[in-house]
């Protein structure tokens, strides 16, 4: 890996918008302009899809915590939610600015604080709905932001934090950073193992209801579509290439699929997969 010194978030966004050989990472994360396409694309996207089977939608009171460019904003917004993007960075690309011409654009009210999570400037019991996306791992102090979203969130209310990377233990870091597209320009990625996020979770007062793993859900592997994951595992078993097309259409027989694809979950042990988390305050 070439070193590079390292800038801020937006420039390290700009510096990847400007890699021809990477427009499909671009895309796939919603960082291609105009941004009122690509929030539109994502409210659109079989991950999103998956979001809304678990919040439902609205009205209701929305926190879309680390909001970046406003995407997931825009699709709470869309689907009838009143929405507060918490956004630290005033970036007119990938932060607070980003968000207010994307509300301006599409014509939506979307109110935006730009502060961090360790300290919310809302009052207790303010939302019904939580959602933070690939968030947490961001998070200098995630027990001071995990009993800030706990406090802020209303009895029954869900959260919902989705894409968080994983590692299966910090030995691993290296390899994460070394992977990933963006690190090297702007030092700010991290990952956590698994039990660091649960703990966190539960020790706030969330009553954490559900792990999804890697490969159970597009909530994680999203923009590719199950059929593509299908492919990709038939692909890493079936040492026959010609044998491949039929362990693909096992794989997406109805039960078969979802049962493999939970199990190598179980075994993914990739620096920085995707696991996402679902809890719920008491009532």
């Amino acid at each position: 890996m070439t070193e590079t010194s390292h800038g801020s978030w937006e420039e390290a966004v700009r510096w990847l918008r400007e890699q021809p050989e990477r427009a499909d990472l671009v895309r796939d994360a919603y960082y291609d302009d105009p941004l009122i396409e690509a929030a539109d694309r994502y409210r659109r996207s079989n991950e999103w899809e998956a979001v809304r089977a678990i919040i439902g939608t609205g009205p209701g009171e929305a926190l879309d915590a680390g909001a970046g460019r406003g995407i997931a904003s825009y699709a709470l917004a869309k689907d009838g939610f009143s929405v507060t993007a918490l956004e630290p960075d005033p970036s007119e690309l990938v932060g607070g600015g980003a968000i207010r011409g994307l509300a301006r654009d599409a014509a939506l009210t979307i109110r935006v604080e730009e502060r961090l999570s360790e300290q919310l400037p809302f009052a207790e019991a303010t939302f019904d709905v939580i959602f933070a996306r690939a968030v947490l791992h961001h998070i200098s102090d995630l027990p001071a932001a995990m009993r800030e979203f706990h406090r802020v969130l209303r009895p029954g209310g869900i959260f919902v934090a989705t894409r968080e990377h994983v590692v299966t233990t910090a030995a691993d870091l290296p390899a994460f950073f070394d992977g990933h597209a963006l690190h090297h320009r702007y030092g700010g990625e991290n990952a956590h193992p698994l039990e660091i996020y649960q703990n966190a979770i539960r020790e706030s007062g969330l009553m954490l209801e559900r792990t999804i793993g890697s490969l159970d859900n597009p909530i994680n592997y999203g923009p590719q579509s199950t059929a593509e994951i299908h492919r990709r595992i038939a692909g890493q078993l079936v040492p026959i290439p010609m044998l491949r097309p039929l362990a693909t259409a096992l794989l997406d027989l109805p039960g078969v699929g979802s049962t493999v694809r939970r199990l190598a979950s179980r075994i993914d042990r990739r620096p920085g997969r995707h696991v996402s988390f679902v809890a719920r305050k008491p009532k």
